[in-house]
């Protein structure tokens, strides 16, 4: 069964993981953090510059790790996360912009505390409102997370902005506002508690002083003969809470550092010797303020339960559709990459088929072709040209030879429609070319919109490659049929179509022959006349109109059945075979992500299973406690 003290330290985790994995809102500081972050309960520290705010940390801590000084020294805000480990462990320090490195010398912790301000804000004496996220894992520690802000001010010192003061304000109030955030309100003994900037501070966001938590430091320098009991038994301000009264080390003893644990020693000797607060030693100390605060977190958990439960329940459900989105992670084993490639294929061909067939626009565009280009292709071939008076001499002349014909000019029509018949070859390769582009758009947008692929750009560009390889293949062979249709209708012409003809000559009792209307002898001059070729013209043009007609119907029939059939019936044939033949190591690099979308769903991943523990260690806590 899990206890109170797991379920602070859960928090704890859960807030970094926020941090680290991003649902804090970046580096937006306290404006930007969502609903889960304002949920999980923290401690912020207010104070007045040199009010003491550090050495109370450090004392809590155990640890001397805070940079010192004069004015303004904390210039971002810290978030301070400790995580009590086992007795014996080994303390460390780690840095959230700085994951990799563990810092076991607490010196250097400082050092990286001023380095990492300075880089956002200069060696100057500016604020920023992005934190510094810092864990601390040592046995000497209560679970706990604490907010440091800069300290209050009222005037702005030589390089800094006028606004300075009402900058920071602003800055620590975005903290303290949180109704989850427990105020750590720092005021120094020796100055009078009616003009404490923390106190007042306080005051504005919990007049009711639920949430506020007062700390007295610097109680070993007041003048002689005074003391701070009337604050600390809640008679000069008084709190919901009790007051902490802090002894912190001095600058002698940090000179010569003086451990922190002997230092937390001496912080009790003083209130246990001390006449004045004797009877106040068991609630005083730095020990004490962080039991104090632990207590109060678990109070606050407490209470919060049932609302971080459901928010972290809504961000599972939203992280799990998110996974659904960017796709779950990929299998190690080649069966389970094969299948994968082969799912994915699948998604593809079904989005590709329902654009042909009408379920998503794009295969009109097949149909457009037959009705629109092909009709208007047909109807803009030269025939006027091929068909003139001055043409038809020549083909039929040429065709006669050295003997003219004696009725009617067989090789001449032969000839004239073979010719013209090869005009149909441009509309019917230029059809099966427009379709062949349209499948491959097709293809293109298909593949856009399969987001099952979208994580894998290698894959979608070698399935890409194969479809068009099809495509193309599947463009040789309308070709091949389309021309073959003009070629069957040139290489057996429709006699019924010339018997139907009225014929051309006629004979009459004299044995000369006439023409066809019987208005009289025709002389052999007469069957080269312009009538006559134009005749021939008329025919053999009624002739290509009804070929044209023919093909108008059956080039599409031809299209369809090569390439559109084709396409929806094997179109994946080619780069099954492909994918059949690779091993486990091709079909990795087939499966290669894109960096980005697998960092993406890395920290989904890493989230999801965080507030899956999460919610399973809340379920699991013992409340009875």
């Amino acid at each position: 069964m899990a206890t109170m003290e797991n379920v602070i330290e859960l928090v704890n985790r859960i807030q970094r993981a926020c941090t680290v994995l991003g649902d804090h809102g970046g580096d937006g500081g306290a404006a930007s953090l969502p609903a889960l972050w304002e949920a999980l309960p923290s401690v912020a520290v207010v104070g007045g510059q040199s009010s003491g705010k550090s050495s109370v940390l450090e004392s809590i801590v155990g640890r001397d790790f805070l940079p010192r000084g004069s004015g303004i020294v904390t210039r971002r805000p810290l978030v301070l996360q400790l995580h009590k480990t086992e007795v014996g462990e080994q303390e460390y320090a780690e840095f959230l912009h700085a994951p990799k490195r563990r810092f076991t010398d607490f010196a250097l912790v400082r050092n990286e505390i001023e380095d990492e301000t300075d880089r956002l804000t200069g060696r100057s004496k500016q604020i920023s409102p992005v934190p510094i996220h810092l864990s601390i894992y040592s046995p000497n520690v209560v679970n706990l997370t604490l907010i440091d802000l800069p300290g209050l001010t009222k005037v702005a010192t030589e390089g800094q902005p006028e606004s300075i003061a009402q900058d920071i304000e602003n800055m620590v109030r975005l903290y303290v506002e949180k109704p989850n955030c427990i105020i750590l309100a720092i005021s120094p003994a020796n100055q009078d508690i009616a003009t404490s900037d923390a106190i007042k501070l306080a005051r504005d966001v919990d007049p009711t002083g639920e949430r506020t938590f007062g700390v007295l430091t610097k109680l070993d320098l007041m003048d002689k003969g005074t003391d701070a009991l009337d604050v600390l038994e809640g008679r000069a301000y008084k709190l919901q809470h009790p007051w902490v009264g802090i002894v912190n080390r001095s600058q002698a003893d940090i000179n010569r550092n003086v451990d922190m644990i002997i230092a937390r020693e001496k912080e009790q000797e003083f209130f246990v010797s001390s006449p004045e607060y004797a009877h106040l030693a068991s609630r005083m100390g730095s020990e004490y303020l962080a039991k104090l605060l632990s207590q109060q977190l678990e109070a606050v958990i407490r209470a919060r339960i049932p609302s971080i439960t459901s928010l972290i329940n809504k961000t599972i459900d939203e992280l799990e559709s998110e996974m659904d989105h960017l796709g779950r992670p990929i299998g190690s084993d080649a069966g389970a990459q094969l299948y994968l490639v082969l799912e994915l294929c699948r998604a593809f061909d079904k989005i590709f088929k329902e654009h042909l067939d009408g379920g998503r626009p794009g295969g009109d565009q097949i149909y457009w072709v037959f009705d629109n280009q092909l009709p208007a292709a047909l109807r803009k071939l030269p025939f006027d040209r091929y068909l003139s008076l001055q043409n038809v001499k020549r083909i039929v002349s040429q065709a006669d030879g050295y003997q003219p014909h004696l009725i009617a000019p067989e090789q001449g029509y032969r000839r004239l429609i073979d010719s013209g018949l090869s005009y149909f070859r441009g509309p019917a390769e230029a059809s099966v070319d427009a379709v062949h582009n349209v499948l491959k758009e097709l293809v293109r947008k298909s593949i856009g919109e399969t987001e099952e692929l979208r994580r894998f750009p290698t894959l979608q560009a070698e399935l890409a490659a194969a479809c068009y390889k099809a495509l193309e293949s599947f463009r040789q062979e309308g070709r091949k049929t389309t021309v073959r249709l003009v070629d069957m209708e040139s290489a057996y012409l429709t006699v019924d179509f010339f018997r139907k003809l009225p014929q051309e000559v006629g004979r009459t009792g004299t044995g000369y022959p006439v023409d066809n209307a019987g208005t009289g002898p025709s002389t052999p001059g007469d069957r080269y006349s312009d009538t006559h070729f134009r005749r021939i013209a008329s025919n053999v043009s009624s002739y290509i109109d009804m070929v044209s007609g023919t093909l108008k119907n059956t080039i599409p029939k031809a299209v369809v059945h090569c390439q559109v059939r084709e396409a929806k019936r094997s179109l994946l044939n080619y780069f099954y075979i492909q994918v059949g033949s690779k091993d486990a190591k091709q079909l990795a690099l087939l499966l290669d992500e894109d960096p980005a979308l697998m960092g993406r769903r890395q920290q989904c991943f890493k989230r999801l299973e965080l507030y899956k523990s999460a919610r399973d260690e809340i379920d699991a806590v013992s409340w009875s406690r």
